[in-house]
């Protein structure tokens, strides 16, 4: 535990508790500023902030929790949220929110995902994980391709001209840990929609459009149009195959943008939108993660004015330039940093009315089972030519149906 306090405040009236779980070190050392400030303008309050591991995080978290050593604020991904909103552990910022001057500029996605759990801001997001599409403009040059692909069919004529350079690949495919995201995009915006169930609880991953979309990105792989190792690319390896000029596109989040600007030159590659549907729609899938109090603090005033300090336009600001995520508040696109080109490509696409982003149905229990093994391992059998497009389909319908079924039939 990192305890972060002001000589003048040794004697402080009153300790808050931070958890920090999507830590780093860099991360962990902007949070220390930002809480240093809050500190300052709040004499007599000390914050002690606790950053847990990303990869043990949740369970190390729900054992707290569990142990009754909840925090006051608590860092809180996506994925948890209906967990904890359910469970009545977390605190609504509603309140609050209607009477800070800061809720003004916020933009309309922060207040859509505030509320995504039960229609009530149990938490306040400090920033969105879009994806969009990088392309090499270089490599788009070399091979003859002189329009920004905006359709799945001009997103394969491009993939098709660079492949056919020796050496080169149109797609750096992410077959491997993570590639889930790749395979719902490029479903939904073969189906024009991204609705994981139907009323009564079907997946419609096994359904005519979302099944043609899997088989568009198998066929990807299967052509060639993506290099053979891809087959097992996660992260790291997507984005060196696309910074190391091997593929000329990738779908990615603004995070990957710290590897690839530092390793290419601003005019040499650009984002946009990802490619769009016969319904003439794109469905990028988002991420995001917020600040959320717990509903048991003993000092909710303070836990809602550090809040409030870390989700400020210029807090907010300094946070999402040191952790590659898009801000909340309306007019950050006009601050130097973000208002880079290849940040317009996020930009552009969160203001396309035809672009839909699109969350995973993360309420699932089973879902982190579904996103980390299943999906890798069946998707690899299909590229491989193992099972087909239609089995592969069926068996991700046949494993999400029952758990939504079962969340249904729990949240009746």
């Amino acid at each position: 535990m990192t305890s972060i306090a002001l000589t003048s405040q040794a004697y402080a009236d009153t300790t808050l508790k931070l958890v920090e779980v999507i830590s780093s070190p860099e991360r962990t050392e902007t949070l220390k500023g930002l809480v240093a400030e809050y500190e300052a303008a709040n004499p007599g309050v000390t914050v002690e902030i606790t950053s847990l591991p990303w990869g043990q995080a949740f369970e190390k978290f729900a054992t707290m929790v569990s142990a009754g050593q909840t925090p006051d604020v608590v860092e809180m991904p996506d994925t948890w949220l209906t967990l904890y909103a359910n469970n009545g552990a977390l605190e609504s910022l509603e309140p609050y929110l209607a009477k800070w001057d800061g809720a003004k500029t916020l933009n309309d996605r922060a207040l859509e995902f505030a509320r995504s759990a039960g229609n009530t801001a149990y938490m306040l997001p400090y920033g969105f994980y879009l994806r969009a599409m990088f392309y090499n403009k270089k490599l788009f040059e070399e091979a003859g391709v002189t329009e920004v692909p905006a359709t799945l069919e001009d997103f394969r004529a491009a993939a098709e001209k660079v492949s056919a350079l020796p050496g080169k690949y149109g797609y750096c495919m992410r077959g491997g840990p993570g590639g889930l995201n790749g395979w719902v995009m490029f479903g939904a915006a073969e189906a024009g929609s991204n609705k994981f169930f139907t009323e009564d609880g079907q997946s419609t991953f096994n359904s005519e459009g979302w099944e043609n979309g899997l088989e568009y990105l198998i066929n990807l792989y299967k052509d060639g149009l993506a290099p053979k190792d891809s087959l097992n690319w996660g992260f790291n390896e997507i984005v060196a195959g696309f910074y190391s000029g091997t593929c000329a596109m990738l779908d990615q989040d603004p995070d990957a943008l710290i590897a690839i600007s530092s390793r290419m030159k601003e005019e040499d590659f650009g984002v946009t939108t990802m490619p769009k549907g016969p319904s003439g729609k794109a469905f990028p899938t988002i991420g995001y993660a917020g600040w959320s109090m717990f509903s048991n603090s003993e000092h909710k005033d303070e836990a809602w004015k550090l809040i409030a300090h870390l989700e400020s336009k210029e807090s907010n600001l300094t946070w999402n330039k040191r952790i590659g995520a898009l801000p909340i508040h309306n007019g950050a696109e006009s601050d130097p940093f973000f208002a880079s080109p290849q940040f317009a490509g996020w930009f552009a696409e969160l203001s396309d009315p035809d672009v839909h982003p699109t969350v995973m149905p993360t309420h699932l229990e089973e879902f982190a089972f579904f996103k980390d093994s299943l999906v890798i391992r069946t998707s690899q059998e299909a590229m491989l030519g193992r099972i087909s497009p239609e089995e592969l389909a069926n068996q991700w319908a046949d494993y999400l149906t029952p758990a939504q079924k079962k969340w249904m039939q729990a949240n009746q």
